[in-house]
């Protein structure tokens, strides 16, 4: 059976490691990039805590030993479920089973200028771009003189109060109390601003009340200005303007308000919806499809417990992968008995800063917060995190930054143009 997956998150390359070696399989990983990256630490990468290598791993480095395995570097154009194969920008690839586990991406809301102007975090490339628009602006405010200009730039908002949102307001706000004043002795960062912008009238609105009020209580205790009930209607790259009128004056506006799914080409519109997902039965496959599969971010199932579909979380793309796996098995052996699929939640959680997270878990109902949560969140992530090196440094780089409450990685790396490339050797 010539299994094509498309897209290596969680939920891709789990299926992938559970069908690796397995006979009667010959399987295909097609992403753009090279190597998983561990989303959950994006926002580390964005306020240089984490090196980007330390979040990401050589997808051909977990399939050295695979004998059916295979890795092509593309990106998906189109499906053609009429002729069994997939269009990417290099080659077709045909295939008996596709499995479409190709995540979400940012969602503007059909905001043109938001798209242009405000950073997104959905990959290691935008977390490594962010994290240069930050550190670029402060030496650029070390020059200016005007004071509405200094302020612009010494301005951050952050847009959505979920977990993303909430832990780089946490990280930026350490930066600004730990790091940047010793670093930037000529600025006064008492004038440092750092807006968390909610439309919904809490943080973390997803977990239990009290994971909300703490982590509204924690980022206020930071210095982070969160303003609820806030919807952002515009961004023209220097102001943001405010559904109720206001504006708030910022070189930086950070978009973490919701995201969509990756569809590709080919997929019938009628299957796509709310949130650009594709809609699948229980057992992960396509509606009007046999041998198409959706996992992760990108589908949508109802199912009595959740009928709205599932939370675009990790977990629920590994379960997703679990099963399928399994199903896959049975239809190679013949079998005419298969899975359906049950989320099973193990609970939720996200950190503010030091010391200070939440963790939620249903079964038993049971609610963490503070310095043991901050534990719990810690260390389910270093089990998360691929390869034992990365897990290492990961782990070395927090015990640093605990007792030092600093980092090193805080770069700026310039592209020369050819000019320059010659002037430099």
């Amino acid at each position: 059976m010539k299994i094509v997956i498309v897209g290596a998150g969680f939920g891709g390359l789990r299926l992938a490691r559970k069908l690796n070696n397995k006979p009667g399989f010959e399987v295909i990983l097609v992403d753009r990039f090279n190597y998983h990256q561990f989303q959950p630490l994006f926002y580390q990468v964005a306020t240089a805590g984490l090196d980007a290598s330390n979040i990401s791993f050589p997808l051909r480095k977990v399939f050295q030993k695979s004998k059916n395995v295979r890795i092509r570097l593309a990106e998906v154009k189109e499906v053609i479920p009429t002729q069994n194969k997939i269009v990417t920008d290099a080659e077709e690839i045909s295939y008996d089973v596709l499995v479409l586990a190709l995540g979400a991406d940012t969602n503007f809301f059909g905001n043109a200028k938001l798209a242009e102007h405000a950073f997104p975090m959905k990959s290691t490339v935008e977390a490594l771009q962010l994290r240069y628009r930050i550190l670029h602006n402060l030496e650029e405010s070390l020059t200016i003189k005007d004071e509405a200009e200094l302020q612009r730039r010494m301005n951050i908002v952050v847009v959505g109060g979920g977990p993303t949102g909430v832990e780089v307001s946490g990280a930026l706000a350490e930066m600004k109390k730990y790091i940047l004043p010793k670093e930037y002795p000529e600025l006064d960062f008492s004038k440092m601003n750092i807006y968390l912008l909610e439309g919904g009238a809490k943080t973390l609105a997803a977990m239990s009340e009290k994971s909300a009020a703490q982590s509204g209580k924690y980022l206020t205790r930071l210095g982070v200005k969160v303003m609820t009930n806030t919807v952002v209607r515009d961004y023209d790259g220097k102001m943001v303007s405010l559904k109720d009128g206001t504006t708030i004056a910022t070189n930086t506006v950070i978009w973490a308000a919701g995201i969509k799914g990756n569809v590709p080409g080919g997929i019938d519109p009628a299957l796509i919806v709310r949130g650009n997902r594709i809609k699948t039965d229980r057992q992960c496959r396509v509606a009007g499809h046999t041998n198409i599969y959706a996992i992760g971010d990108i589908a949508y199932m109802e199912t009595p417990k959740y009928p709205n579909s599932h939370p675009q979380v990790a977990a629920v793309a590994i379960q997703q992968a679990d099963l399928l796996a399994d199903n896959l098995r049975r239809i190679e052996r013949k079998s005419t008995e298969f899975f359906d699929f049950e989320y099973y939640d193990k609970g939720s959680m996200a950190t503010v800063g030091r010391n200070l997270a939440v963790v939620d878990i249903p079964k038993p109902k049971l609610h963490f917060g503070g310095f043991f949560a901050w534990m719990i969140w810690m260390g389910l992530h270093l089990m998360l995190i691929l390869g034992v090196k990365n897990r290492f440094f990961v782990f070395c780089n927090w015990l640093y930054n605990y007792f030092t409450y600093d980092q090193n990685l805080r770069l700026i790396f310039k592209e020369f143009n050819k000019s320059e490339r010659k002037e430099h050797g």
